[in-house]
């Protein structure tokens, strides 16, 4: 079990899209610029419709600006489908190469009767202690 952090939050259509990342110090090597976190994201279905996430688009972006994209399809080999009232979670991850950075992104959902739509990820931080703090 993954300790729990700050979480971030968003709704799109009645789409409720949770996610806490946790920096992970064990499997992280600062003197490499390896710097690891887990982010447990929780899909929540608000609507009244049954709903299938068919695909995943994330930003990646670290501390210099860099940005890596991903998309493919659904989530940890699954494309999971979410009745009305029910959630989806699940845990992934992601390195960068400086200490801190973020992520964003959408998944492409569609509803029973074939209504396809995209469901905002909301953008969280990827802090770890190693980031250098300065005051403006």
């Amino acid at each position: 079990m993954l300790p729990k952090t700050i979480s971030y939050s968003s709704k799109t259509k009645e789409i409720r899209i949770t996610v806490q990342p946790v920096y992970l110090e064990d499997q992280s090597k600062p003197i490499e610029n390896r710097y690891v976190w887990a982010y447990i994201v929780n899909v929540s279905n608000e609507s009244k419709k049954t709903v299938q996430l068919l695909n995943r688009h994330w930003n990646i972006i670290d501390a210099h600006g860099q940005t890596q994209e991903i998309r493919g399809p659904g989530v940890v080999g699954e494309q999971p489908i979410i009745g009305p009232g029910d959630c989806f979670e699940y845990t992934s991850g992601t390195n960068l190469n400086t200490p801190y950075g973020f992520m964003r992104g959408d998944y492409e959902m569609e509803t029973e009767d074939g209504e396809l739509f995209l469901v905002g990820i909301p953008a969280f931080s990827l802090d770890s202690p190693h980031q250098k703090h300065t005051l403006n």
